[in-house]
C-alpha cells in the first residue's frame, strides 16, 4: 500500500472511530444518569429510546440526496456534527430545564440532534467506501474502528472516569462530535455524482433510492433487514438486565465483549465475502440471531453462565455478517448517482422502522411474559419463555429469506453481488 493510500486509509479509520466513540460515549450511560444518577427522571429514559428510530425514519433520505446532488458527503458529514456538538452540550441543560418545568425540551433538542446524527451513519458509509480500491476487501477493516470507538467510549466512561451517572458522557460526546465535524472536512473529497442535473419531487424528499426496491433481490434484502432489527431490538433492550439475572455482576460490562467479538469477526468478512457470496453471509448472520436467542432460553431456568456469554458472544457474528456485508452490498447494488440515499434508505428501514418496530414488539412481550409472569412461574423461567419469542421470529426471517434470495453468481469471482 502506497503512502498516500495508507495515508487516506488511516483518515477513514479515526472517522470511524471518532462517528461510533460520539455515539457510544452517551447512548449507553444516559438511561443510568436518567435513573439512577438522582435525577429520578424516567421519562426521560423512553425519550432517550425512542427518538433515534424516529429520528431515523425521517432524515437520512433528505441529507443523502444533499450528499448525492448537491453538496460533498465529507461537508455534509462535517456539519452534522458541529451543529450536533452544540445539541448535545445542551442536552444536560435541557434534562434540567424540563425537571423544572420548563417543557419538553430535553425530547426537541435530542430528537433535533439524532436527526443529525442518524444519517452520518450512512455518510461515513459512503465516505469511506467511494475513498478505497475495493470496498469488499477494505471497508470492513476501516469499519472496525468504529466498534474500537464504541468499547473505548465505554471504557472510558464506566470504567476510567466512573461517570455514567453524570452529565460529563454529554460534554465529552459533544467534544468528539466538534473535533469529528472540523476533521471532516479533511477527509477525502467525496464529490456529489449528480450535482447540476435537475431534481425531480421523489428526489426532492430523498425518495430516489426507493426506486431499487423494483430489483427483487434488493428487496428482499431490504425487508429482511428491517424484520430482523425486531428481534435485534431484544438483544440491546434486554441483555445486559439478564445477564445480571443470571449471574453476571456487571450486566453492561459482560454485554461489550458481544462488540469485542465484532472486531474479531469484521476482519474476516473480507476473506468470507468472495468465497460465500452475500446469500450465505447474510444468512449466516440471521442463523447466529436464533443460536444466540436459543442459547439464551436453555441457559436461563438453570442460569448457565456459559450458553448466556456464548450467546453474547455471537454478536460478533449476528451484527457483522448482517450488516457489514449488508453495507458492501447496498453500495455495490446503487447507481453511482444516488448511493448516499441508498445508505441513507437502509439506515432508515433498519435504525429507523426495524427498530421502533423492534422497541413496541419486545417491550409488549416483555411486559406479559417476564413482567406480568403467571403465578407458580419463576423469573428465570419467564426469561427463557421471553428470549424463545425473538429466537422463533429470526428464524422464519432467515427461513424466508433463503427461499426468496435468488442469488445469481457474478461474472468476476463466481459469487453473486
Amino acid at each position: 500500500m502506497s503512502e498516500a493510500k495508507l495515508a487516506i486509509t488511516g483518515k477513514l479509520s479515526a472517522m470511524m472511530f471518532l462517528e461510533f466513540f460520539i455515539w457510544g460515549a452517551w447512548f449507553v450511560s444516559t438511561g443510568v444518569y436518567l435513573g439512577e444518577g438522582g435525577k429520578g427522571y424516567g421519562d426521560g429514559v423512553t425519550t432517550t429510546y425512542s427518538v433515534g428510530p424516529i429520528a431515523a425514519m425521517i432524515s437520512p433520505l433528505f441529507l443523502g440526496l444533499f450528499a448525492d446532488r448537491f453538496l460533498p458527503s465529507q461537508i455534509v458529514l462535517g456539519i452534522c456534527h458541529l451543529v450536533g456538538a452544540v445539541l448535545l452540550w445542551l442536552v444536560p441543560w435541557s434534562i434540567a430545564n424540563e425537571m423544572s418545568g420548563g417543557g419538553s425540551t430535553y425530547f426537541w433538542i435530542l430528537l433535533a440532534y439524532m436527526m443529525l446524527y442518524m444519517p452520518t451513519l450512512g455518510l461515513t458509509n459512503t465516505v469511506a467506501m467511494r475513498n478505497v480500491k475495493d470496498a469488499q476487501a477494505q471497508f470492513p477493516v476501516i469499519r472496525v474502528f468504529g466498534t474500537v470507538g464504541w468499547i473505548v467510549a465505554g471504557f472510558l466512561i464506566g470504567n476510567l472516569l466512573g461517570a455514567e451517572k453524570t452529565e460529563l458522557p454529554f460534554k465529552i460526546a459533544a467534544g468528539a462530535s466538534l473535533v469529528l465535524g472540523v476533521f471532516s472536512f479533511f477527509l477525502p473529497h467525496t464529490p456529489p455524482p449528480l450535482k447540476g442535473r435537475k431534481v425531480s419531487a421523489a428526489d426532492a424528499l430523498g425518495l430516489g433510492a426507493l426506486g431499487m426496491m423494483r430489483d427483487w433481490k434488493f428487496l428482499v434484502f431490504a425487508i429482511s433487514s428491517m424484520l430482523i432489527c425486531i428481534p435485534l431490538q431484544a438483544y440491546y433492550a434486554y441483555a445486559a438486565s439478564y445477564a445480571e439475572e443470571v449471574g453476571f455482576s456487571n450486566g453492561t460490562g459482560t454485554v461489550v465483549w458481544g462488540q469485542v467479538a465484532e472486531i474479531v469477526f469484521m476482519l474476516i468478512i473480507p476473506f468470507l465475502f468472495r468465497r460465500l457470496g452475500v446469500k450465505w453471509m447474510l444468512s449466516i448472520g440471521m442463523a447466529c440471531w436464533v443460536l444466540r436467542y436459543a442459547l439464551f432460553a436453555m441457559g436461563a431456568p438453570e442460569s448457565v453462565k456459559w450458553m448466556v456469554f456464548i450467546g453474547i458472544l455471537l454478536h460478533g457474528i449476528c451484527y457483522d455478517f448482517f450488516f457489514v456485508t449488508g453495507q458492501i452490498y447496498t453500495d455495490q447494488k446503487a447507481p453511482p448517482a444516488m448511493r448516499g440515499q441508498a445508505q441513507g434508505l437502509l439506515v432508515v428501514l433498519t435504525q429507523g422502522v426495524g427498530m421502533y418496530l423492534g422497541a413496541l414488539f419486545n417491550s409488549y412481550y416483555h411486559k406479559h411474559i417476564v413482567g406480568e409472569r403467571a403465578e407458580g412461574v419463576t423469573l428465570l423461567q419467564a426469561w427463557a419463555d421471553f428470549w424463545w419469542v425473538p429466537a422463533a421470529l429470526a428464524g422464519g426471517i432467515l427461513v424466508g429469506f433463503i427461499l426468496l434470495f435468488r442469488d445469481a453468481p457474478d461474472r468476476e469471482g463466481g459469487k453473486a453481488v
